[in-house]
């Protein structure tokens, strides 16, 4: 008894790590500071750390966001003295496939961060080295991130090739010329305006500013050296300066991304685009639901759209995306859908953060029909009236429906700093957390472990698995393996 007694803790202290660590990214929430976020969150790390290494290790197979991907790695680095040495060759694996799918600017700033802690054993030089090695254009990252990749030649004490990179990066001015367009065209960009336009939008913005190069002239010339992310952030700025050239296929975007891009137009222009933003937003969720599509039955979803979807000022209406997309992928994965939203609205293309968050009432009015499925995307600060919610799941689960013919989950986009958790609505339902509503489908084997039916060794089992496949070169971190509704 105590061995499935401690199994059973274990399993739940993975979870609870697994979900802050989906969730949070340590900035201010709506009903938390970032102090509170940092300092909930660094107290995770170190116990998992501390007392499950390997599991802890492991986490990086699965959806946890790039703030946590590059927390776990710098800890796993600084205490490599600490693992065993099997430990260290999967974590070595574990690490290097993480590193090569995060952004590159998020690798330096870690790179930053393991100097700045005085970490430099063998072991990371090797990480780095193998990293910089791998990386498809030494001169473009020469030009584009300078600053992160002298600092992570400093502290390896490595050399990188071609040999004018070193010229380039720490005696720039040495050179007549440089033989990469790239470096060469950073140092013509210095006095010759036609140059500016050959470089990365980051850094031709900065010679732009100092040549005084009119903002609608510099967007329309350097279009076309934009990366599509670029584009999106760029798209209604040109606009307004009636620069057409910098638009972006909205339907090649990914999904809870898109959604963030409509929530924050204006209303009156989602009326106008009404037919192009729908259109892309259902293209962007058929192609995450792919052969799913359609296969969910009879599936309602209650979609929080209270004022504390707003989030912050960092993560401007995050919550409010997540539920979007959620809305647009659950609409093409059901055989029959209906969403309901807090606010009771009923265009979701016009959502926005209002009032507060009957969840109760929205669970009354989903559950009466008996769906196969009712998945609610919500913070879980039920409070309209408090408690309804879960007093509504608890009578349902034990009176009207115990043997579980609807399934019912709660996706939680909110880390809950003050209880080192995912706020819950009710023990009787599995709460996971989610930060992309392209990792939906892959929640299910997730949820069923969140209710304390896996245990432990099923959970190692499910681990193991996403670690094989995500060294493999899968299809990349999500929380659970891929499934239908619960």
């Amino acid at each position: 008894m105590p061995g499935a007694l401690e199994g059973l803790v274990a399993a739940e202290d993975v979870l609870l790590f697994v979900n802050a660590a989906v969730t949070s990214t340590g900035q201010r929430e709506f009903h938390s500071g970032a102090a509170e976020q940092r300092m909930s969150l660094e107290f995770l790390h170190a116990y998992m750390l501390g007392n499950y290494r390997g599991l802890y290790a492991a986490a990086l197979a699965l959806g946890v966001n790039d703030h946590n991907a590059a927390l776990i790695v710098r800890e796993l680095l600084r205490t490599a003295a600490e693992a065993s040495p099997e430990q260290r060759r999967t974590e070595g694996a574990l690490i290097a496939r993480r590193l090569h799918l995060l952004p590159p600017q998020r690798v330096y700033a870690l790179f930053a961060e393991l100097r700045a802690a005085r970490v430099n054993n063998r072991r990371t030089r090797a990480i780095v080295r193998d990293w910089l090695a791998a990386r498809p254009d030494p001169g473009f990252d020469a030009v584009k991130y300078r600053a992160g990749l002298k600092a992570a030649l400093r502290h390896t004490h490595l050399r990188l090739g071609p040999e004018e990179l070193g010229p380039f990066l720490f005696a720039p001015r040495s050179r007549a010329r440089y033989g990469h367009p790239l470096l060469d065209a950073h140092r013509r960009a210095r006095y010759e305006h036609a140059a500016v336009f050959e470089l990365p939008f980051t850094v031709a913005e900065g010679f732009a500013a100092r040549h005084r190069i009119p903002r609608e002239v510099f967007l329309e010339r350097i279009a076309p050296r934009l990366t599509r992310l670029e584009r999106l952030r760029l798209q209604e700025a040109a606009r307004r300066s009636g620069v057409g050239a910098v638009g972006t296929d909205l339907t090649r975007m990914p999904l809870t991304r898109l959604a963030s891009y409509v929530l924050g137009l204006p209303r009156a222009d989602r009326v106008a685009r009404r037919a192009e933003l729908t259109a892309a937003l259902t293209t962007a969720a058929r192609r995450v639901a792919g052969a799913r599509a359609g296969t969910w039955g009879r599936v309602t979803a209650v979609l929080d759209d209270s004022s504390s979807t707003y989030a912050s000022g960092h993560k401007r209406r995050r919550p409010l995306a997540v539920a979007l997309a959620a809305h647009f992928l659950l609409a093409v994965l059901a055989g029959s859908y209906r969403a309901l939203w807090t606010s009771g609205r009923t265009d979701a293309l016009l959502a926005g953060p209002y009032g507060p968050t009957p969840l109760g009432t929205r669970l009354l009015d989903a559950l009466e029909p008996g769906p196969d499925l009712v998945l609610v995307v919500s913070d879980g600060f039920d409070n309209a009236p408090p408690g309804l919610a879960a007093e509504v799941l608890r009578v349902w689960r034990s009176r009207i429906d115990p043997g579980g013919r609807t399934g019912v989950v709660h996706l939680n986009p909110v880390y809950d700093a003050e209880g080192f958790d995912m706020r819950r609505l009710s023990p009787a339902v599995p709460t996971v957390g989610i930060r992309d509503a392209e990792d939906l489908p892959a929640l299910t084997e997730l949820a069923a472990f969140a209710t304390g039916r896996g245990g432990l060794p099923r959970l190692r089992a499910h681990l193991d698995a996403r670690v094989a496949e995500f060294l493999a070169g899968g299809s990349g971190p999500g929380p659970g393996a891929a499934g239908g509704a619960v």
